[in-house]
């Protein structure tokens, strides 16, 4: 488990027809009694007329919420899946509606166990868990992190059911911490339904389904604290954080082997892949998932080509304005930078394309193709959504207090 140390309803209203009766007098059919026909006192109508308003009310108060018909409620779970139509499709008792959902997806999700050469015996190393998400020519593939397989001599899932088999990697990402690997589809269960991360709703329930602290099959509900936030991340591992990962926040408990699990909406749908927490002192019920739209094109990606394909320019930067690092005074002015540059990164190291280039030790990047680049963030962002392998980039940079300019063209990233 990665941990981060930082920080209007339609409304439906039946309207029912009362039939209104008559009540006539009747003429006596006997000549016996002279008494006149008995009428009905205003206190008896307010009664009998309370009664009666009560028990409609009963009545369609049940026929509304499904409240004592558990086949309206499991009709109505069954057969919702609108898009956007959320938990409020499901009439009924809501906590019927989890325990449905966790028998249905539970199956799908998988222990993984990341096994490591040490002194010359294969030793545990790491617990996860995983996504089965496709069944295709005869394997399953399943959906994990990153930092769940990595560094793995061998990988093992372990099915609910206690069923184990070996694993093998199609393809990982660190970038995105996403990964797929692959086990013969012989005994497994149905794929995971998958859904769509981009439909999700603040305050709407969901479930965490994983191996957490390596107790299999657990599972913890919540909510969606944020349908979308973006958190800092150090790719360099230097402590600096040069990346943003886009992810889900939920209350829902995740622990340690929850990563790689499934956080799946009230329809049974997979909507994210559990994959870190805020672990710090006084912080609870903080987690994060990656959204399942991303995790899916990274994970098509990795079936298709093994990897992600990145453009690549070859420089390791720091900002000029870091939050985190912040350069001195003096580091400043030795840099000769125009009173005017207040953003920009500092090159620490060149390679590659950027080497070619002419590139070298502290030249500032203001500017990619006349856009400017103030943070090593947005110079990745660049990079990754803008440009591709073999693209010719134009960079505007600083070196010794004089504008230049150089053509950098792309390579493609090294595998991590």
């Amino acid at each position: 488990m990665a941990r981060l140390s930082f920080f209007d309803d339609d409304f439906y209203s039946p309207k029912i027809p009362r039939a209104v009766k008559k009540f006539r007098a009747r003429k006596a059919t006997t000549t016996l009694s002279k008494k006149p026909s008995p009428r009905w006192s205003t206190l008896k109508i307010s009664v009998v007329s309370s009664v009666s308003s009560a028990t409609v009310a009963i009545l369609l108060f049940s026929w509304i919420t499904g409240v004592g018909d558990n086949r309206a409620a499991t009709t109505l779970a069954q057969g919702s899946g609108a898009p956007g139509s959320g938990q409020s499709a499901y009439a009924g008792d809501p906590y019927e509606r989890i325990i449905q959902v966790s028998d249905e997806v539970s199956p799908s999700v998988v222990s993984i166990v990341n096994r490591q050469k040490k002194d010359g015996a294969s030793v545990e190393a790491g617990l996860g868990s995983g996504i089965i998400f496709k069944k295709e020519d005869g394997r399953a593939l399943i959906l994990t992190n990153f930092h769940v397989i990595d560094g793995a001599d061998e990988l093992e899932i372990v099915l609910n059911n206690g069923q184990s088999k070996i694993a093998k990697v199609v393809g990982k990402d660190f970038t995105s911490d996403i990964a797929v690997i692959s086990v013969d589809d012989e005994g497994l269960p149905k794929a995971a339904e998958i859904g769509d991360s981009a439909k999700l709703r603040r305050g709407e329930t969901v479930l965490a389904i994983g191996n957490a602290l390596g107790l299999g099959e657990s599972l913890s509900s919540g909510i969606v604290s944020k349908t979308l936030m973006s958190v800092p991340i150090s790719l360099s591992g230097d402590g600096t954080y040069d990346w943003e990962r886009e992810v889900i926040q939920t209350d829902a408990a995740i622990n340690d082997g929850n990563s790689g699990g499934a956080l799946v909406n009230l329809r049974g749908q997979v909507i994210g892949v559990n994959a870190m927490k805020i672990a710090d002192v006084g912080v609870e019920g903080i987690g994060f998932a990656i959204p399942m739209n991303n995790a899916m094109d990274i994970a098509n990606a990795l079936i298709h080509d093994g990897r992600v394909i990145r453009a690549y320019m070859g420089v390791y930067t720091i900002d000029l304005n870091s939050t985190y690092a912040p350069i001195t005074d003096e580091q400043r002015k030795d840099l000769k930078l125009p009173a005017s540059v207040k953003d920009g990164v500092i090159v620490m190291e060149a390679a590659g394309p950027s080497e070619k280039s002419g590139l070298k030790l502290n030249d500032v990047l203001v500017k990619f193709d006349d856009q400017p680049i103030p943070t090593t963030v947005e110079l990745r962002k660049y990079l990754f959504t803008k440009k591709k392998v073999g693209d010719t980039m134009t960079v505007t940079y600083y070196r010794d207090g004089e504008e230049r300019t150089a053509n950098v063209t792309l390579g493609d990233r090294p595998q991590e």
